[in-house]
């Protein structure tokens, strides 16, 4: 390789700077050459000789460097400027998004013994199940750690060996290594029925009965990507639990599911059952499990980052949108992502706020005055299976963020249409990048204040968006600059816009 003597004179800090510009952008060396290679093949570094110019050990041609200025939207002579970056950008590890802590004083009031006593009496005054704070004690979890789950993953690339796509055959191959079985019916059999408290219009895609008989509803045999899903959940319940799947009943539909199943009693209680909890636990691990061993976390990176995180890529991986969407929030070298599925007219069947994003409805049930200018609002009229992307701007903690999301309204099993949403906080990218963030947005909300609270993007945040787009690699973010940013609340009555769209 020839070496342009000019370069290596200026190139004190080249390395240095290269290896600051990946960590603050989470980009691993594997991933930082994969983005390389989509630019200029021939030019990019491997992986062991960007390790080499990240200690100083070699030195970039000037194709090279130019790759690498593309990928991080700079100019080449910022890499050979001479001058070392001042302030350290990397992301604090401790920063995290989802559902956020407070200190807990006086700490008396926070005992055990108190606790014990004051959360069944919360949850019977305020209606919510012990179920259902089961969940939410999960998504906390989840949330708080960004949905990285180490040993699930493992277990998953053990089972599936890191394949992409697993077929259905591979699937049957590892059901029946594992001693189990599958059979089919039409109608849900009358005991399971009682057993597990099915309503009639609950509709059951799939069950296991012990010891080792997966049943499966004939509908799913024209949805072959969900049945790959159930197929991969009850391998998760033999992998992880030793087959203790009856538990867990796959049910699908927005409304219809959302009588979720209690523990196997027609009443809701407000008592807050350890096993419930367990239950629960255990319904999550399975199904993480069953993404992760569909979606294996480095090969779907990569196609990923291939293909832009289009929703589209659901089709390369042979997964439905849900589980590719929900995969993206997991696998992305950027952490600050939220994820919805929103049943009409205001349901939401799933969340999560990695990036701690206000839940678009206030709460988790049926409210009557939702903020209509939410993505996942307003797409379920879109046409079926058509994606849009859209940035939005809502006050967070008395401060402006910017958000970008991509939604597609689908079906379910069940014939009900629901809406898929996932999207990034857009503040910690201008961030990483030196940028200020709350300025910024700021600005753009300003602007849709003055347009009556949607506006297009002035030319001068386009171009800061798009770099950040281009950084991210993230295509739908460059889509949604040709739409018209939009202000949206957490809820309607505390509308941003003048006049209220209430009033309005």
């Amino acid at each position: 390789m020839k070496y342009n003597k000019s370069l290596i004179r200026k190139s004190h800090f080249l390395g240095t700077k290269i290896r600051n510009l990946r960590k603050r952008n989470n980009l691993t060396m594997e991933d930082l050459s994969a983005r390389c290679v989509k630019v200029d093949m021939e030019a990019s570094p491997s992986v062991s000789y960007l390790s080499m110019i990240e200690r100083g050990k070699r030195f970039p041609s000037v194709e090279m460097l130019k790759v690498i200025a593309t990928i991080f939207q700079k100019d080449v002579d910022w890499f050979l400027d001479n001058k070392q970056e001042e302030i350290d950008l990397s992301p604090h590890k401790g920063s995290r998004g989802g559902i956020r802590g407070m200190p807990l004083e006086p700490g008396f009031l926070f005992s055990n013994e108190i606790l014990q006593i004051a959360i069944p009496e919360m949850l019977s005054q305020t209606g919510t199940s012990g179920r259902e704070f089961a969940h939410l004690l999960i998504r906390a979890h989840q949330e708080h750690n960004q949905n990285h789950f180490p040993d699930l993953e493992r277990a998953a690339e053990r089972i599936g060996q890191k394949q992409l796509p697993l077929t259905e055959a591979q699937l049957r191959v590892i059901i029946k290594q594992m001693g189990m079985k599958i059979k089919w019916f039409d109608e849900l059999p009358e005991h399971i029925k009682l057993q597990m408290n099915i309503h009639s219009d609950n509709l059951v895609s799939s069950y296991f009965e012990p010891t080792d008989t997966i049943y499966l509803n004939k509908i799913l045999k024209t949805y072959p990507n969900r049945l790959k899903y159930d197929l991969a959940v009850y391998i998760g319940h033999n992998v992880l639990h030793n087959r203790d799947g009856i538990k867990v009943i796959m049910i699908t539909g927005g409304n219809r599911a959302s009588r979720e199943l209690s523990k196997f009693s027609p009443v809701q209680s407000s008592t807050v059952n350890p096993q419930e909890i367990l239950h629960a636990w255990r319904k999550f691990e399975c199904s993480f499990f069953a993404g992760a061993l569909l979606c294996p976390k480095v090969p779907f990176r990569q196609l990923l980052d291939r293909q832009g995180y289009e929703i589209s890529t659901s089709k390369l991986a042979e997964v439905s949108a849900s589980v590719a969407m929900r995969r993206m929030t997991a696998v992305s070298p950027y952490p600050h992502w939220h994820y919805f599925d929103a049943y009409f007219p205001g349901k939401l069947k799933a969340v999560y706020r990695g990036n701690g994003i206000p839940l678009p409805w206030g709460n988790m049930k049926m409210v009557e005055d939702p903020c209509q200018h939410w993505a996942v609002f307003r797409m379920n009229t879109a046409t079926l299976n058509k994606t849009s992307a859209q940035i939005s701007i809502l006050d967070v903690d008395g401060q402006p963020r910017i958000y970008c999301c991509e939604s597609v309204n689908v079906k379910d099993l069940s014939n009900e249409h629901h809406v898929l949403c996932a999207g990034i906080d857009l503040n910690p990218a201008f961030e990483a990048q030196g940028k200020d963030a709350t300025g910024i947005a700021s600005e753009l909300k300003a602007i849709c204040s003055d347009k009556g609270g949607s506006s297009m993007i002035t030319k001068s945040i386009k171009n800061e968006l798009m770099s950040v787009a281009r950084i991210l690699n993230i295509a739908w973010i460059e889509q949604g600059l040709e739409n018209e940013a939009k202000l949206i609340c957490s809820r309607g009555a505390v509308c941003p816009r003048t006049p209220c769209c209430k009033n309005a």
